[in-house]
């Protein structure tokens, strides 16, 4: 039974890797997509830039 139970813990981080692995390419997608949405856009940048402006005067 100890050879079984050694395949079975080699199943079992296996299957933890591959949810692990989809998981972080999971969070990096989302990341790479907010990123490329977001980047798009000056907007937030020219209204910093105006607030720094009115902020000094």
């Amino acid at each position: 039974m100890s050879s079984f139970s050694g395949y079975q813990f080699l199943a079992t981080k296996t299957k933890n890797l591959i949810v692990a692995g989809g998981l972080t390419g999971f969070v990096f997608g989302v990341y790479y997509y907010t990123m490329r949405a977001v980047g798009g856009s000056d907007e937030l940048q020219v209204a910093i830039d105006k607030f720094e402006e009115l902020k000094k005067n």
